[in-house]
């Protein structure tokens, strides 16, 4: 019997997961199914497109093309980016630096330096057969194209894989337009990947003409030239609008290579370019045979350029280089200056004068074969600077490099620096003997010690102990100080040899450093430049002569150092730089193993510093400072204090030489005849050449009667 209070629960089933189970395994029957009709549906649409056979092969052929059209696309235009930058910031390419003219200290011309470049001529103006010979050689379907010559491209791609010497190059005007405006001279695949875009840029922001007239204004032409008009005027003299059909043909053919083909550097080059620009404006049909026959018999013959050789070509370019510094500094947006300099051209044919003939005359026996001069006036300006021997055969100024050690020449710093800071004077005695730093032991030049000696005597003899031993006293580091202070900038370590001139210094240094005692102990560092404006007459830069100048040395001091040098030319090792009538002070130098030469020193109106030694730093042949260099350096002074007023040193007691002259009845005596000092003997030469051929045409012109008396030559003293 049941009990009737129990009641029985049914038992719940899991009927939620299964339905889950249930749902999720149908919907994805569904999806998958889905999928499938999907395809189906898809590949009967493609159904349609299918083809078989020869048409399929076609297809392929087209969708590959396709695909990699895309993939160069893309590539393209990434490598196009940096073409897109150069011609969002709306800047061109620097013309290859400035242009520069220098003016000597008078305000003559001396040279150029830096690019010479003329836009001001229009294309209009141009002669037509300078237009027609530049496309007839450079890009004949300028006018068709839309900036690249795909013809041409093609035509140059097959001469150049014939191995022909093809007279036509494959990139367009346009192309070579852009490479000047925006791109360097690499060759490589991705600049002209952005040269064909810029070509493009330009053909679609400039007109024909607009872009022929900038590509005659902006190529290089040799010579430091940029566009035609500069280079008609470099080359031949003349305007562009006034030059000759062979003239504009030498030009024309200057654009592919004008380092090649410049008629100062390979005339009968340049000469066969212009043979070839001719055959080109006759196969063009821009001119027939007989019209260009005349410029083949008369080729171009450009004007003699042999003055700039006999410019002060050392000079110019240290020069130039501190004249882009100025303009640099002043972010002056032109780039046509006009540059005063400090440039003395007579004291500068003095200087190299000197500086040549001393190595021509001595170098072979001494084993040397370069030298180097800077001459300043007593506040700095550079007067003539000398960089080498010939400036033809080598540029490099060594006259402006801190490569060179100055041996006994850097003990002026010993010794001021002692004056300062000790207080010592010339006429204090100190011992000479045998000093060691550590295992270091210099000693003399003859190999023996003095003992007891002024500090005067000491200088003049040019003893090695004695700085030495200034040196342990007031410590190696506030001499090097001192230095710097005075004119050296390169910076050389300090070492115990010091005080021997173990540094590195330049010529031009050295003559700042000495300049300093010169102007009684002021801060004197050397310049050049006075002047600079552009060529509209704003001015850029200009010198204050009346700056304030830092004191580096007391007067005193200043004064015994000035002393001291004059007891080294008048009895020490400097005798050689001895100038009659003048008061020259100086101080030699040499180097260990011979191989530097210096002498540095200056009179009441001219600081110098000579440097004679050779390029592959060989030793020379026993060659010290107080022979080759004192004799250059005393034979410059004498030349430049000829015909002037010689000033007095700096705390230097000198009474020049009475001159006595003869009671003479000034009506009777006739004065001397005297060539002037700047004469030289070359210009001496020239005016008898000149004279004689005078005479003989002369004798030519007269009757035959009279011959027999006509003199044989023009007399010598005429001149």
């Amino acid at each position: 019997m049941s009990d009737p209070f129990y009641t029985k629960q049914k038992r719940r089933t899991k009927g939620g997961m299964l339905a889950a189970d249930a749902w999720l395994d149908s919907s994805l029957y569904e999806f998958w199914h889905w999928l499938g009709r999907g395809y189906t549906r898809f590949q009967d649409f493609m159904s349609i497109f299918h083809v078989a056979g020869i048409k399929r092969f076609f297809v392929e052929i087209l969708s590959d093309a396709f695909s990699f059209g895309a993939i160069g696309a893309v590539l393209m235009t990434a490598l196009a980016l940096p073409a897109f930058n150069a011609t969002a910031s709306g800047e061109y390419n620097k013309a290859e630096d400035y242009s520069v003219i220098f003016q000597d200290r008078f305000g003559n011309e001396i040279g150029r330096r830096g690019i010479r470049s003329d836009d001001s001529v229009a294309l209009a103006d141009m002669p037509d057969y300078l237009i027609k010979a530049t496309l007839a050689t450079e890009d004949r379907r300028f006018y068709e194209h839309f900036g690249i010559d795909i013809v041409g491209t093609l035509r140059a791609l097959v001469s150049n894989a014939a191995g022909e010497n093809s007279t036509q190059g494959g990139s367009s005007i346009t192309q070579q337009l852009a490479k000047n405006l925006f791109l360097s001279s690499e060759r490589t695949l991705e600049r002209k990947i952005i040269e064909a875009y810029l070509a493009l840029w330009l053909e679609w922001h400039y007109t024909k003409d607009e872009i022929l007239k900038l590509y005659f204004d902006r190529a290089y032409m040799g010579g430091g030239n940029f566009g035609v008009t500069a280079a008609s005027e470099y080359y031949f003299g003349k305007r562009v609008q006034d030059i000759t059909l062979a003239e504009a043909a030498m030009l024309s053919g200057m654009f592919k290579a004008p380092t090649r083909y410049a008629p100062h550097v390979d005339l009968a080059a340049a000469r066969g370019r212009a043979n070839l620009v001719l055959t080109n404006l006759v196969a063009s049909s821009f001119l027939t045979e007989g019209q260009v026959t005349a410029a083949r018999r008369h080729p171009a013959a450009p004007i003699d350029r042999s003055e700039d050789i006999n410019s002060p070509n050392y000079f110019l370019d240290w020069a130039f280089e501190e004249a882009k510094r100025l303009i640099e500094a002043s972010n002056h947006t032109s780039n046509n200056f006009i540059v005063r300099t400090t440039i003395d051209t007579t004291l500068q044919k003095y200087a190299e004068e000197a500086v040549t003939s001393v190595v021509r005359e001595n170098g072979e026996q001494y084993d040397v074969d370069q030298a180097a001069m800077v001459v300043t006036d007593t506040n700095g300006a550079i007067r003539a600077m000398v960089g080498g021997t010939d400036y033809g055969k080598s540029q490099f100024n060594r006259a402006i490099v801190s490569t060179r050690q100055p041996g006994s020449a850097y003990k002026i710093f010993v010794y001021a620096e002692a004056f300062e800071q000790l207080g010592l004077t010339p006429k204090d005695t100190i011992t000479d003997r045998p000093v060691c730093i550590g295992d270091w032991c210099p000693q003399n030049y003859g190999r023996n010690y003095k003992g007891n000696v002024s500090l005067e005597s000491a200088f003049a003899q040019s003893l090695n102990t004695v700085p030495v031993t200034l040196s342990i006293k007031t410590g190696r580091e506030p001499i090097a100080d001192l230095s710097h202070r005075m004119g050296l900038r390169a910076d050389y370590p300090v070492t115990r040899s010091l005080a021997l001139g173990v540094a590195s210094v330049s010529v031009l240094d050295m003559t700042s450093s000495y300049a300093v005692l010169a102007s009684g102990g002021l801060k004197t560092p050397a310049y050049g430049i006075t002047r600079m404006s552009t060529l509209t007459g704003e001015v850029v830069f200009e010198a204050d002569p009346e700056a304030p100048r830092e004191r580096i040395l007391s007067e005193t001091t200043a004064a015994n150092m000035n002393h001291m040098m004059r007891t080294v030319v008048t009895g020490g090792t400097g005798r050689r730089a001895d100038v009659p009538g003048v008061p020259a002070v100086g101080k030699s130098g040499t180097t260990s193993s011979y191989r530097d030469a210096w002498f540095c020193g200056f009179t009441g109106n001219f600081v110098a510093a000579v440097w004679f030694g050779n390029d592959d730093y060989r030793p020379t042949n026993d060659l010290t400072g107080g022979t080759l260099p004192a004799m250059a350096w005393q034979k410059f002074m004498a030349y430049a204090h000829t015909n002037i007023e010689v000033l007095p040193v700096f705390g230097v007691d000198f009474t020049p030489e009475n001159v006595v002259i003869a009671d003479a009845d000034a009506a009777l005596e006739e004065p001397p005849e005297q060539r002037p000092p700047s004469l030289t003997p070359e210009a001496a030469r020239k005016l008898i050449d000149m004279a004689d051929r005078l005479g003989s045409t002369l004798r030519a012109n007269q009757p035959v009667t009279d011959q027999a008396a006509a003199p044989a030559t023009v007399p010598t003293q005429a001149l």
